[in-house]
């Protein structure tokens, strides 16, 4: 089932024969968009950039990008207009939106089957963007990268464990790492699990696994790094970190599970950095949880889809005080480093 998003071109659309569950019309900041459908499962979604604001801005396609698949977009853009040149399209490209179109019939080509960069690369090269500032920007240092991140300019030692079982630690550090590589630089972050072999499936240099008796030597020796994550798993000592973040799944079964096993756990996550993880509550869920377990929830993280980037992780990071909430942006940076994502 597919997704209509409309505005100057709802006429034209209203006639492509495509099974829609969803059709809205109007004018959206890319945000809204993005808080719209973030958890809304579709197959593909038309978007009429008409309907979004600023859309002659290539920031309005940085902020879908960062926050939806864009894979699954097919964006229709207004014939004769400046979107329709090389060196923006060139920038649409560098972002990793390669599905645009300005008719009907690219619609429903580009519906059935999705481009690749292979599909859009001569546009690329008539453009101002070429293929090697896409792979050079890659390796541009942190510092430049760096204007929305708080850094004491300290490796940062955090922990993670789980307190019910299998409450999602080594996928969330995994998300964590990719977004910290994203503002800091891919050789500035770093990922250990302690006593436990499932990093190397996500077949990630930066991401390795190691015996507790050898975490505090290799933190040691990486002093120069920004970040280091650590999965603890069942390593009693967390003294080399800087602070530990605790997972709870907050399903009836994990938890009573977990009660059941330990029945005054939650006394012992007073005064802790507690997140409920792959959690389906809402706000007013949430609040009945702390009221029942005695505890305050430091953030309250849905399911994720770990192969692309989720706005909710900045957020997180942000909260943290590890991002800031309004870092300045370099624009080129952001648009290659989503591109490589």
């Amino acid at each position: 089932m597919n997704v209509i998003v409309a505005n100057k071109h709802q006429g034209e659309l209203a006639n492509l024969d495509i099974d829609i569950i969803k059709s809205i019309s109007g004018v959206y900041s890319a945000k809204e968009i993005v808080e719209m459908f973030k958890n809304f499962f579709y197959n593909k979604m038309v978007l009429d950039v008409t309907a979004l604001k600023a859309f002659e801005n290539v920031e309005t396609y940085e902020d879908l990008a960062s926050g939806l698949d864009v894979s699954k977009i097919v964006f229709l853009l207004p014939e004769g207009s400046k979107l329709c040149t090389p060196n923006f399209l060139g920038q649409l490209i560098s972002i990793g939106i390669y599905n645009f179109t300005s008719n009907l019939k690219g619609v429903s080509y580009l519906i059935k089957k999705s481009n690749s960069l292979e599909d859009v690369e001569h546009i690329l090269k008539l453009s101002n963007v070429n293929m090697n500032e896409l792979d050079s920007v890659h390796e541009v240092s942190a510092s430049n990268r760096s204007d929305d991140v708080s850094s004491s300019g300290k490796t940062n030692v955090i922990g993670f464990r789980n307190i019910t079982d299998h409450a999602g630690a080594t996928t969330f550090i995994y998300m964590l790492k990719k977004e910290l590589a994203f503002h800091f630089g891919k050789e500035k972050v770093l990922a250990i699990e302690i006593n436990r072999n499932d990093f190397v499936f996500f077949n990630d240099s930066s991401m390795i696994s190691l015996k507790d008796d050898q975490v505090k030597s290799t933190i040691h020796e990486k002093s120069y790094l920004n970040y280091i994550l650590v999965d603890l798993n069942d390593c009693k000592d967390s003294s080399f970190c800087d602070e530990v973040i605790y997972l709870v799944e907050p399903t009836s079964i994990k938890l009573n599970k977990l009660i059941r096993r330990k029945k005054d756990i939650f006394s012992e996550l007073v005064n802790k950095k507690v997140i409920l993880n792959k959690s389906c509550l809402l706000k007013n869920d949430v609040l009945d949880f702390e009221k029942e377990a005695g505890i305050k929830v430091f953030y309250n993280m849905p399911s994720l889809d770990e192969r692309k980037r989720n706005a909710i992780i900045n957020d997180f990071l942000i909260k943290m005080g590890i991002l800031k909430e309004n870092g300045g942006n370099s624009s080129s940076n952001k648009i290659f480093g989503l591109f490589r994502r």
